[in-house]
């Protein structure tokens, strides 16, 4: 495992525009079980993985009735209200601050990357912690809105105060179209990337999982294109950190997985990294 860390330390070190995608598997080690994973909260519970597919269709149905449910039933999370950022968290932020990370882009609601300093990011999912006019796109913060006042009078949804749109969660259920702003800014930070870090993520939500797959694709095309004669190119890494394999892995469209605990592993990575940037910067201004 420490020649691959190194590996990645280097990689990273000397990219250009490194971004890093994360899923379920960087907030484990806050407390917050992740989805399809051995412990997953759908794979112990096939049950609320049903119910979950049909969410976004049930608030179009009766929006009233949705949010009433909403407001009335556990999170299948837990309590997230007394997760913290963990280690991986913050070594994305420190990765960002020393000018390496261009961009962090996560499935992930729960709000640890905003919570932890991560300032470039886009939810792609959304945030448990925002809610979003489904009319307009505007979002608004979860207390923007008093949701118990509302539930007391029976006046939910509540209104979007720019178009009078209704107002749901941030969270983007299944068969919800992600928020055109976020999805295109994912798309064109992929296209931008010369390094894509994977961490925590099963790579099986569409169409999140095709980001890693646009990346290969363009580092095969940028291949091809040096083998015509051109040097004039920069080839695209692909590196994952997860606890178990992925299709990722499997169809080999990373280029190297790290397998083990993110809040360990990363912060070594960031760590290293930062250090050969310091020195490559040393050696060239002398």
């Amino acid at each position: 495992m420490e020649q691959l860390i190194h590996r990645a330390a280097l990689d990273i070190a000397n990219s250009k525009y490194a971004i890093a995608l994360t899923g379920a598997g960087i907030s484990t080690e806050s407390g917050i079980p992740d989805f399809r994973g051995p412990q997953g909260v759908w794979t112990k519970n096939p049950e609320a993985e049903r119910a979950a597919y049909l969410g976004y269709q049930q608030f179009q149905e009766d929006p009233k009735q949705w949010w009433v449910e909403r407001m009335s039933s556990a999170n299948v999370l837990g309590d997230m209200d007394i997760a913290l950022p963990n280690s991986g968290h913050y070594a994305l932020v420190e990765l960002e601050e020393a000018g390496i990370l261009k961009c962090v882009i996560t499935q992930n609601v729960d709000g640890l990357h905003e919570t932890a300093g991560s300032k470039n990011l886009l939810e792609y999912h959304g945030s448990r912690n925002k809610l979003r006019c489904i009319d307009c796109g505007a979002r608004f913060p979860r207390g923007a809105f008093d949701l118990e006042k509302l539930l007391r009078e029976e006046s939910l949804p509540p209104e979007c105060p720019e178009c009078g749109g209704l107002i749901k969660t941030d969270g983007v259920g299944f068969g919800e179209p992600i928020p055109s702003q976020v999805a295109n800014g994912s798309f064109q930070e992929t296209l931008k990337c010369d390094l894509m870090l994977i961490c925590g993520t099963s790579a099986v939500v569409y169409p999140f999982a095709q980001l890693p797959r646009i990346a290969k694709q363009r580092a095969l095309e940028l291949e091809s294109y040096s083998y015509r004669g051109s040097d004039d190119f920069d080839s695209v890494k692909i590196i994952e950190i997860n606890a178990e394999l992925t299709p990722l892995t499997i169809e080999g469209v990373s280029d190297y997985i790290i397998q083990g605990a993110i809040g360990d592993i990363l912060p070594t990575i960031v760590e290293e990294a930062k250090r050969i940037r310091s020195e490559g910067s040393s050696d060239s201004s002398q």
